[in-house]
Parts: C-alpha cells; structure tokens; sequence
C-alpha cells in the first residue's frame, strides 16, 4: 500500500516537474517574442507605383503589426488582401527587428479611358486589363485616339480598331525599354501615334525600324529639352538619318514688329523711331553741316575734286521678311 502511494507521488511529480519545465519554456519564448521580435526597420524593395511608407502602412495594418513575427507568419499562414496594381507581397526577417518587404508589381503600360465605367482599364505587356481604377498612375501613358467599349478585368483589350493592339504593344515595350514611356500616345487617323512629351510632341508614322527610331528619339530629345514643337520621325530609316524638329510658332517677338508673314521687320542700329531708318555717318568739313541743309548726291556721282567722299553704308538694311531663315519661329533643325 505505501509502494503505491511512493509511486503515485513520484508520477504526480514527474508530471509536475514536465509541466513547470513546458511552463518556463513557453514563458521563455513569450518573452523574447515579446520583447526580441520588435519591428524597428522595414526595409521594401521593388515598388514603383507605391512608395515605400505606403507600401509600409499596408503591410503593419492592425494593432499586433509592431512584432516582426506576428507579422512574418501573417504573411506566411493567411491569404493577403488584395492591394491594386500588387500582383504579391513577400515578408521575410532579414533579423528579429527588421523586415523585409517585396513587392511584385503588375506590369502596367498604359492605360484606356473607359466611358461606361467612368474609370482607367490598365493593361500589361500581353494586352492583357490588369486593374481598373479612377486613379490615375503617374509615368504609365494615356492612349487616346482608339478606345474599346468595355473591358474585362484578366481578359485581352477589345479594341474597335482591328489590328493596332500588336504594335501598340510592341510600341510601349520599346519605349519601356529605353526609359522613354511619354504622357500620351495618341493615334491618329491614319492610325499612326503621336506621342507626347511635356511640350514635345513626336510623330511616329509607321513603326517600322522601331528599336532603331526609340534610340534616336533616345539621342534626341535632350537636345530639344524645354523647347516647344514637334519631332517628325515619319520618314525616318537607318539609311535617311537625319530628323527635323519643327518649332512651334509664336504670337510675336518682343525685340521688334512683326510683318504679315511672321518675320520680325529689322531696326536701324541708333534709330530712335524704330521704323528700319539707318543715319549715315558725315565726313569733316562736308557740305550740309551746322546751318547748312544737306545737299543729296545722287548714287555713283562723283565728289568735287578735293572734297571729301562720305561714307557709305556697306550693306543695305534688310526688308521685312528678309530675315535669316533660321532666326523665324516654326522653322525645323536637323538632326
């Protein structure tokens, strides 16, 4: 009877002993969850559409976010909520206090004007509506020109124009390419785009030589930055290289009068009137000084003998519109 009651004990001992060990264990891991696994650096990589706070304020979105394990076993256990324009989000611990965020991104290209929906269709790289939205993504173009009626979210574009979706696609795959994605493609309609830079515009005409034209318009358009007009890729091949750019024309020129056909009508040097008058220089001691009213000497008519000869003036003052061609606004430079 005793043996029994020294072998219960024992048991009921070990039992307490394993128990009182899981105990202190399980209290050991709470507290270096607790006070170890402290979110104090966030690290996110690979957004464009989003910065890095937002992408932040997403992911450390409830009142636990402030553990980096909670949050890394979030991420790993549960489905996410769906974040537009976010294909995935990844969490890793690079260590118990940092996270690291990575974002895969939908590939957007540009975008339609949906009229029934009254929102932005964005399609990636196969043609294919990723998101749609009443936002407006800085740096993804507008394709005016062409339209589709209604989208389908994972579904092809169903453009009206028949044909144009492959080399619009291609188009901005290109552009995507050399960094040179515009504010706009517009086509126009003979179905060819334009696209727009700021106060550039640049006609493509058929986008033949793609690559080859997207790497010029890549040479050129520094060259051209902060002025107004239009680059003329249509003609262009890799055997007729040079390119045109055509300057906007303007209302007037502050320097003068305008003529009717655009050109500034040139001044006289010294002339108070302004009215293209030119003042002949006089030689000393010649006729027509102080008191004397000035005797006019007909062209080629040869002084008095011992007279001094005036000066004349070496070139006749220019007509209106006989300005310098390259000096008149709208006139095009090579390039």
């Amino acid at each position: 009877m005793k043996r029994e009651q020294k072998r219960k004990k024992k048991r009921v001992k070990a039992v307490m002993t394993v128990f009182l060990v899981l105990v202190s264990v399980i209290a050991a891991a709470v507290l270096i969850v607790w006070n170890v696994f402290v979110v104090k650096k966030v690290v996110v990589e690979g957004n464009e559409f989003y910065s890095a706070q937002q992408i932040e304020r997403m992911v450390l979105d409830d009142e636990y976010s402030w553990n980096s394990l909670y949050v890394y076993l979030k991420y790993r256990l549960l489905d996410e909520e769906d974040v537009p324009f976010v294909d995935m989000l990844t969490v890793t611990l690079d260590d118990p206090r940092t996270l690291r965020i990575h974002v895969y991104e939908k590939g957007i290209l540009g975008s339609f004007y949906i009229s029934s929906i009254g929102q932005n269709a964005y399609f990636d790289r196969d043609g294919f509506v990723v998101e749609t939205s009443v936002e407006e993504i800085a740096d993804v173009p507008r394709i005016t020109g062409i339209s589709c009626d209604e989208v389908v979210l994972y579904e092809k574009l169903p453009l009206r124009e028949p044909g144009v979706l492959g080399g619009l696609l291609n188009l901005t795959q290109t552009l995507k390419k050399y960094e040179l994605l515009p504010e706009e493609i517009h086509y126009e309609d003979n179905l060819e785009p334009t696209l727009s830079y700021g106060d550039i515009r640049v006609t493509m005409g058929a986008l033949g030589h793609l690559p080859q034209k997207v790497a010029r318009i890549s040479a050129v358009l520094p060259q051209i930055s902060g002025m107004i007009g239009t680059l003329h890729m249509e003609t262009w091949t890799p055997d007729t290289t040079d390119i045109v750019f055509e300057r906007a024309k303007t209302e007037s020129t502050p320097s003068g009068e305008e003529s009717p056909d655009g050109t500034e009508e040139p001044r006289g040097e010294g002339d108070p009137s302004g009215e293209g008058g030119v003042e002949m220089p006089r030689g000393e001691g010649e006729p027509g000084g102080e008191g004397e009213p000035e005797t006019p000497r007909g062209e080629g008519d040869p002084g008095a003998e011992g007279e001094p000869e005036m000066p004349r003036e070496a070139e006749e003052p220019q007509e209106a519109g006989e300005s310098d061609a390259a000096d008149t606004p709208g006139d095009g430079e090579s390039f």
